[in-house]
C-alpha cells in the first residue's frame, strides 16, 4: 500500500475519532442524545421499509433450478402452485371473489381433491382416477352438512344429510332413482322402500303410539298395515279401492 494511501486513510480514521470525541465533549447531553435519535430514524426506516418485499411474482426452485412453487396474483386473484419433479403442478390453492379453494393433483394431472369454501358454503370433494367426483361433503348456507357417494356414471348412490326436521339417509339404484330413504324426525325414525318406478312398496315407522308397517301395491296404495299400539297389535288388509275387506283383532 502507498504511504499517500495509507496516510489518507489513517488521517480519515484519526478525523472520524477526534471529530466524535468533540462532538461528544463539546456537545450537551441533550443536544446529543437529539443527534442520535436523527442519525438513528433513518437507519429504522430503512429496516421497516426492507422488511417488506414487494412483487408480482415468487418462483422458488430445487437445486437442479426445477421450477418447484410459484406465488403470483392472476388474473382473478393471489395463486400459489406447488409443482413437482416431472414439472406437473399438484397443488393449487386459489383465491377470487366468489371462492377460496385448494386442487390437489395426481401424478397423471386428474384432480383428486378439491376443498372449497363458496358463497352457499364449503365443501369438500373427491375424485378417482379418472378425474370423475365420487365423494362430496358440504355444508349449504343454513349450515345443514351433507354427504354424497357417486359412482363411476356420475349417479348419486347414497346422500346422508341432516335437515330441519331431522337426519335423512337416501340410497338410490344405478338410474339415481331413490330406492329407500330412512329419516328421523320429531314423531320419530321411518324407513321407506321404493320400487324402480318411484312408488313406495313398503314403510317401518316407530311413532310415538307404536311400531306400524305398511305393504303397498304396484300404485302405492297401502294393501297390509300391521301395527303394535297400546290397546295391542293389530292388523288390516285393504283392497285396491282403499276398502278394509279384513281385520284382526
Amino acid at each position: 500500500m502507498g504511504k499517500r494511501k495509507w496516510l489518507l486513510i489513517t488521517g480519515c480514521l484519526v478525523a472520524a475519532f477526534i471529530g466524535g470525541a468533540l462532538s461528544n465533549w463539546v456537545l450537551s447531553p441533550r443536544v446529543a442524545n437529539a443527534q442520535e435519535k436523527a442519525v438513528s430514524a433513518p437507519a429504522q426506516a430503512q429496516a421497516q421499509v426492507a422488511a417488506d418485499v414487494r412483487a408480482r411474482s415468487f418462483v422458488l426452485e430445487d437445486e437442479n433450478g426445477k421450477v418447484r412453487a410459484r406465488l403470483y396474483v392472476g388474473r382473478d386473484g393471489p395463486v400459489l402452485a406447488l409443482i413437482d419433479e416431472n414439472g406437473k403442478s399438484r397443488a393449487e390453492l386459489t383465491v377470487d371473489k366468489d371462492e377460496t379453494k385448494l386442487v390437489l393433483v395426481d401424478e397423471n394431472g386428474k384432480t383428486r381433491g378439491e376443498l372449497a369454501v363458496l358463497k352457499d358454503g364449503p365443501g369438500l370433494w373427491l375424485a378417482d382416477e379418472n378425474g370423475k367426483t365420487r365423494v362430496g361433503l358440504g355444508a349449504d348456507k343454513d349450515g345443514r352438512p351433507m354427504l354424497d357417494l357417486v359412482d363411476e356414471n356420475g349417479k348419486t348412490r347414497a346422500e346422508l344429510a341432516v335437515l330441519k326436521d331431522g337426519p335423512a339417509l337416501r340410497l338410490a339404484d344405478e338410474n339415481g332413482k331413490t330406492r329407500t330413504g330412512l329419516g328421523v324426525d320429531k314423531d320419530g325414525p321411518g324407513l321407506r322402500l321404493v320400487d324402480e318406478n318411484g312408488k313406495p312398496r313398503a314403510g317401518l315407522t316407530a311413532l310415538k303410539d307404536g311400531p306400524a308397517l305398511r305393504l303397498a301395491d304396484e300404485n302405492g296404495k297401502t294393501r297390509v298395515q300391521l301395527s303394535v299400539i297400546k290397546d295391542g297389535p293389530g292388523m288390516d288388509l285393504v283392497d285396491e279401492n282403499g276398502k278394509t275387506i279384513w281385520t284382526a283383532p
